[in-house]
């Protein structure tokens, strides 16, 4: 079975100079040059995050034109779309090797379309592993405690400012 990351940033050699014994001074060459892809991978998942709402905003625009009622046609659409699309290029990323655009186009441009996308990969990623439980598990957890958040959020929204 094959795993995909969405990002290498949490892999300890990603961070040259970081580990046991090496000390983290902003004058060693080595971190200048990580501290500059770590930056750059902020603005790769920024950008790419501003296309993504973008899309989904207009997304949603196009949508709501053709669909009424009361159910939200447009989320499910982009959450729909937005997963189908990660499974496609996480896919087609790894075996062309452009892993490489996976901050821009993953965590950015379908995170910020729809983080439904990351939630998609991360369960098929345990169902992959054979991990079908922790998959259901982390399927009812997320969604409960979202939602829970989410009334939470608003009692106390609601409490605190009215």
């Amino acid at each position: 079975m094959r795993h995909y990351e969405i990002s290498n940033i949490s892999r300890p050699e990603a961070f040259a100079g970081s580990g046991p014994g090496r000390e983290r001074a902003l004058t060693k060459p080595d971190l200048r040059a990580t501290d500059a892809a770590m930056i750059m991978s902020f603005f790769q998942v920024a950008l790419g995050g501003a296309i993504g709402a973008a899309l989904r905003f207009g997304a949603g625009l196009a949508v709501v034109r053709f669909a009424h009622g009361p159910f939200p046609v447009a989320i499910l659409m982009v959450n729909v779309v937005g997963s189908f699309l990660m499974g496609l290029f996480v896919v087609w990323s790894f075996q062309r090797g452009f892993e490489h655009w996976n901050l821009f186009v993953m965590t950015g441009i379908l995170g910020g379309f729809t983080t439904f996308s990351a939630f998609s990969l991360e369960t098929f990623t345990l169902i992959e592993r054979g991990a079908f439980g922790a998959a259901m598990l982390y399927i009812a957890v997320s969604v409960l405690a979202s939602v829970g958040a989410l009334i939470a959020g608003v009692m106390l929204a609601r409490t605190v400012l009215t």
